[in-house]
């Protein structure tokens, strides 16, 4: 056992499972238990280490889960971890207008009660969100998790994947699943191409404390540089995700506390008494990637690595676990007729159900970020008369709830509920 060679052998020998995930984010993990859970064999691999994706420092970063994204954390154990840490999105009101003028008279308001199954969503702190998959995932024997190495090189063959980590460890399975974000070093590594844009905008992301109560009411206000969207957390908190041009964005957020609380106030407003930052301030490019290909030989790409799109209607993490719902369904049932799970047929499959939906989704956002990011006076009288058009409407209305909650489409059984 002093050779080298040897004890590298052996620990490839010793780390090769069903599935091998790149990306231990929130994706990967929820891919995992869901995999793990119906009889796969799954190894996990994220560059971070582990106590830095555990820190339980609150750093102001939260989730928007659509009702749907929250049947599925149920469905694979994961809820339970966090619901007391959740705030319900009772109402979502919609209004358009510039930073300190108010917003127009013209809005949308969406409420829960218009649908029988519950809150559209939950908003969910990323800290007790992270946490909670690695503790799922550390009590799931047939889970591996390596933490703190990157993969340097995949290769594929007619039996299965290889992949080499940093420590010069390999890894094998018999199918690969890129988790690993918008820049997917798995899906370069495959040599599939991206197509998309930039937004010449960036996000601002905080979280803030503020006087007066806020309901769990969710509020989208659209400004000509970009929304801004008030999310409640629990508490007398909400989480801020600001859209602005690029270069002011910057000079933003290198503003000291205050003056960065002055810039936000005209824009925030009022109505929920004095505000405070609570925890750190990040910045997030904005762009629009979508893999031309969500699968390879003997690979797949889940969430942000299959397709990127703007928060405007913070979908992003709901879409990639609609993408989760849909591989583990359809790995399961072709593993449980017999089926190579690894073969292009089966693959397929998953691609056809989720390129659509999110490239429609993807697009949707897209058009409705152009339309309001900006001060055209025609667009904003008509834009300004159909948000009145679909508020008045209930039909409308409750269409869009429904769409809210992720209750539409042709939902994958974990987005339901149900077991696979």
């Amino acid at each position: 056992m002093d050779n080298p060679e040897w004890a590298r052998i052996v620990r490839s020998m010793e780390q090769s499972s069903d599935i091998l995930i790149v990306g231990g984010g929130l994706n990967g993990p929820a891919l995992a238990l869901a995999l793990a859970q119906t009889g796969h064999r799954v190894t996990v691999i994220d560059a971070l280490a582990e106590k830095v994706r555990k820190n339980a420092a609150f750093d102001g970063r939260a989730y928007a889960l659509a009702l749907a994204s929250q049947r599925l954390l149920e469905a694979i154990g994961v809820w339970s971890r966090v619901a007391k840490h959740a705030q319900p999105m009772l109402e979502i009101k919609v209004t358009d207008g510039h930073a300190g003028a108010g917003p127009s008279p013209f809005f949308m308001h969406f409420d829960h009660a218009e649908i029988e199954e519950g809150p559209m969503g939950f908003m969910v702190e990323d800290r007790h969100l992270r946490r909670a998959f690695l503790d799922a995932m550390a009590a799931e024997k047939a889970i591996t998790q390596i933490s703190g190495k990157t993969v340097v090189s995949q290769q594929t063959s007619g039996t299965g994947v290889s992949l080499t980590l940093d420590d010069g460890a390999v890894v094998k399975g018999a199918l690969l699943i890129g988790c690993d974000g918008r820049r997917s070093g798995t899906a370069e590594r495959a040599g599939i191409k991206r197509t998309g844009w930039d937004y010449g905008q960036t996000a601002l992301v905080c979280a803030i404390e503020h006087d007066l109560p806020h309901h769990g009411i969710a509020h989208q206000f659209f400004m000509p540089p970009g929304p801004l969207a008030i999310l409640p957390l629990t508490g007398n908190r909400s989480s801020i995700v600001w859209s602005e041009r690029t270069e002011m964005a910057k000079r933003i957020n290198a503003l000291p506390e205050e003056d960065y609380l002055q810039v936000l106030r005209p824009r925030f407003g009022d109505f929920l008494g004095e505000i405070r930052l609570a925890g750190d301030r990040f910045t997030y490019p904005l762009n629009l990637t979508i893999a031309n290909s969500f699968i390879g030989e003997r690979m797949a790409l889940v969430g942000d690595a299959a397709h990127g799109m703007h928060p405007i209607a913070g979908q992003g993490l709901n879409a990639g676990l609609r993408d989760v719902g849909a591989l583990a369904e359809v790995l399961t049932l072709a593993g449980r007729r017999g089926e190579d799970i690894s073969s292009p047929l089966v693959l397929e499959r998953f691609q056809e159900w989720r390129r659509f939906d999110t490239a429609s989704l993807a697009m949707a956002t897209d058009v409705f970020n152009k339309l309001f990011s900006n001060d055209n006076p025609l667009l904003r009288i008509g834009r300004d008369i159909g948000m009145g058009v679909v508020g008045s409407l209930p039909g409308l209305r409750r269409g869009f709830v429904r769409e809210a909650a992720g209750l539409t489409g042709d939902l994958p059984k974990l987005l339901q509920g149900r077991a696979i």
